[in-house]
């Protein structure tokens, strides 16, 4: 688990669009969402990826970049692109099960006769500060009980506008 405060790990992946997502070089004004999705098999992370990208622009507007990230494979990850709504949410894809666990991700394998790849990893959702410190993070065990983005967003406001510190960082 990635302590609250502390550097997160590098995140360097290919985008469906065809260019390079670096975490790195990511310079919102206040953080950086990166969201991590189970993967194409997914319908609950369809439909919470649709919710992202209804409210990209208010999380755009309070100076938060978005970002959604699976272990999908290229082919499965372009399925995703192309027939889920996702809008202008950017869609990293081929993340290993190293890094996944470098996140603190719960890992999963596939169930016989699933659509599911042979490992997977579960939902998880980071706010990073642009230093690259971490700020927020929420990782499941499984796909249902996603964070409310309007209640998110409601937060993201409070602790823009007073400076809200870090949590947890006593860990």
């Amino acid at each position: 688990m990635i302590k609250p405060g502390s550097e997160v790990p590098s995140l360097d992946l290919p985008l469906t669009i065809g260019a390079q997502y670096d975490l790195a070089k990511q310079n919102p004004d206040h953080f950086t969402a990166v969201v991590f999705y189970r993967g194409k098999h997914c319908p609950i992370c369809k439909g919470y990826l649709k919710q992202w990208s209804e409210k990209l622009d208010d999380f755009t507007r309070l100076g938060i970049n978005v970002v959604a990230v699976s272990m999908d494979d290229k082919d499965r990850a372009m399925v995703v692109d192309e027939e889920w709504e996702t809008g202008d949410v950017p869609l990293a894809y081929g993340m290993s099960e190293d890094t996944a666990r470098e996140w603190g991700l719960y890992i999963s394998e596939k169930r016989p006769d699933s659509d599911e790849p042979d490992i997977f990893s579960e939902p998880g959702l980071f706010l990073v500060r642009p230093d690259g410190t971490l700020y927020f993070a929420n990782v499941q065990n499984a796909p249902f009980t996603r964070p409310p983005l309007d209640e998110l967003l409601q937060g993201l406001d409070f602790v823009i506008d007073k400076d809200y510190p870090t949590r947890g960082t006593l860990n």
